[in-house]
């Protein structure tokens, strides 16, 4: 499989969803990812109010494989259906991503947009 181009995720306008916001810009047609499966992905995270990048697996040049239990909630929540092959965007408010302002994680009380290309399920 070849590796998939690094997306751009465009600062969205409007205010940021309560919920958990999941959109699928390419279905996949492989394995499908479970509860508690390990996945492999790409991925980008940006801020939704800045549109700023704060992570991305490409910039490292590999993908990461990991359990989705490990997982913020949003990434737990928002991979289960998800096909190998697709690319899924998942709008995680704070209570679904690093907790509320003060949490002690330098992104809590943000709502953060991700894209992630699921590369493998184990």
């Amino acid at each position: 499989m070849t590796t998939p181009s690094k997306p751009v995720i465009d600062a969205p306008s409007g205010p940021a969803p309560a919920g958990l916001e999941i959109t699928d810009l390419v279905v996949g047609d492989g394995d499908e990812a479970a509860e508690g499966a390990t996945v492999e992905v790409h991925y980008v995270g940006v801020e939704y109010d800045s549109g700023e990048e704060f992570d991305a697996s490409y910039n490292g040049g590999a993908p990461i494989e990991f359990p989705l239990r490990g997982l913020i909630k949003g990434w737990q929540e928002g991979i289960p259906g998800m096909r190998v092959g697709g690319r899924r965007q998942l709008i995680c408010p704070p209570q679904l991503a690093y907790g509320p302002t003060g949490g002690g994680h330098r992104l809590s009380g943000r709502t953060l947009i991700f894209v992630i290309d699921l590369l493998a399920v184990r």
